[in-house]
């Protein structure tokens, strides 16, 4: 068995020389998994299968029991997305890369890939003649290398010897400072095809956020997922850390992922607004779905334990779903723009959430809303963080409202919702078994 592959992929493979292609899709946690293909095996077609759970594998790298992915543990095939073949701009010797699909023996979409959750959303969305529009906001620290985990992070030493304090928001200087890594960094998104927008220094020492510019949730969501690949890859290579976790270290901004969304209809018309400019029972509805639902799915949006700690008053992270017109401090924001171009900004996922994950939640709990024809609160005004906070303060409680409620299931699908709760249990299981730095500091003899 093999696939029939177009001419131009084996013209790009053959002008590119490449020696092998990385098969990879994303996890559950976002990672890249898969497998190193010759070219040569990967233009005459030849078929790739994983392992059905490695789509669910914890970070930890365990897996939950075989009855999440099946009693014989079968396999899924990697079906390239033919559209996301790429050169890897960091291999030191000619490789490409495609984003694939994963199928189940009866070539249905394995509910269980993070890349089918989105797929599916988004043919509920086609069905009413929709197409959704995004444009994620990605935060990210640029660190020094950290070969000791028991150290916290901190950021590199520039040119000088000096590490940066974090009072540099809108600053050049770091820029400049490691200007070798941020060359390469850009260069490498002209090769993946990562439609980037404006660069900035954000709060944090070494904080940095790249604003993608709106198109399609898969595409959107497939450059997120390259451009966290080529950060991590390109940083290597000049000696520094990049990280997406959501608070890397004590006392400093965490790292966002903020997602804006529209609606247009098939002539290309923002659902959003009617015909005289303002805004439609639509657009009230979307925001009320997620209102009610997203904290039924919080797991999504703040992934693991470290995700939770983002969520503190005053902090620049919203600590409930209060909505509002160009107001920073809710979760669910709505910036002033024309009736074309109306949206609604979702400030609750963090970096370290799977993009695909992420853009399934903000916009299924939406079209949940539209379904139902719900209503929001009135719109917030003023500052909300002194408010009260209404998400979940931690992964265990998060965890516990999306089995308690049928939010996800109805969103995500049974199979895949019963085997995203078992893998963030492992992984929950896996930090409690650790004793930290505080409880040695505090708690070793004196108690």
């Amino acid at each position: 068995m093999s696939n029939v592959v177009p001419s131009q992929v084996t013209e790009f493979l053959t002008a590119l020389k490449a020696r092998e292609v990385e098969c990879i899709f994303p996890d559950i946690n976002g990672i890249p998994r898969g497998k190193a293909l010759p070219a040569a095996g990967f233009m005459n077609g030849q078929v790739v299968r994983c392992a059905r759970a490695i789509p669910i594998q914890a970070v930890t790298g365990d897996y939950p029991d075989y009855r999440f992915y099946g009693e014989h543990d079968p396999d899924a095939t990697l079906v390239p997305d033919y559209s996301t073949l790429r050169a890897v701009p960091w291999a030191p010797q000619p490789r490409a890369l495609v984003i694939n699909d994963c199928e189940d023996n009866d070539g249905s979409l394995t509910p269980l890939a993070s890349r089918s959750v989105l797929k599916n959303v988004l043919a509920q969305y086609k069905k009413r003649g929709w197409q959704a529009i995004v444009a994620p906001e990605l935060e990210f620290y640029v660190l020094a290398p950290n070969p000791d985990p028991n150290q916290p992070l901190q950021p590199p030493t520039d040119p000088l010897g000096r590490r940066e304090l974090g009072q540099a928001s809108f600053s050049f200087s770091a820029l400049n400072s490691f200007s070798a890594f941020w060359d390469d960094l850009l260069q490498a998104l002209e090769v993946l095809q990562i439609d980037g927008d404006t660069f900035v220094h954000e709060m944090g020492p070494g904080q940095f956020e790249i604003n993608l510019k709106h198109g399609d949730p898969l595409k959107l969501a497939d450059q997120t997922f390259l451009f966290k690949y080529a950060m991590r890859e390109v940083g290597a290579k000049h000696g520094l850390l990049v990280v997406c976790m959501a608070k890397p270290m004590a006392g400093v901004a965490g790292s966002s992922m903020h997602i804006h969304q529209s609606i247009v209809d098939e002539a290309g018309n923002n659902v959003f607004s009617k015909e005289d400019g303002e805004a439609s029972d639509t657009f009230y509805h979307f925001i009320a779905g997620m209102q009610r639902y997203l904290p039924h799915v919080m797991p999504i949006l703040a992934p693991n334990v470290n995700a939770y700690r983002r969520f503190v008053k005053g902090s620049a992270a919203p600590i409930n779903l209060e909505w509002g017109i160009d107001n920073r401090s809710v979760g669910l924001r709505v910036p002033v723009s024309s009736p074309a171009a109306r949206r609604v900004e979702n400030r609750l996922p963090g970096c370290d959430a799977n993009p695909y994950l992420a853009l399934a939640a903000s916009l299924a709990t939406g079209l949940l809303g539209i379904e139902e024809k719900l209503y929001p609160s009135p719109a917030a005004t003023g500052n909300v963080y002194g408010g009260e906070a209404t998400l979940p303060a931690t992964l265990d409680a998060a965890l516990a409202d999306m089995a308690k409620y049928d939010t996800a299931k109805r969103c995500f699908g049974e199979e895949f919702t019963n085997a995203f709760i078992a893998t963030k249990e492992i992984e929950l299981q896996s930090f409690y078994s650790e004793i930290t730095p505080w409880e040695r500091r505090y708690l070793a003899g004196q108690i």
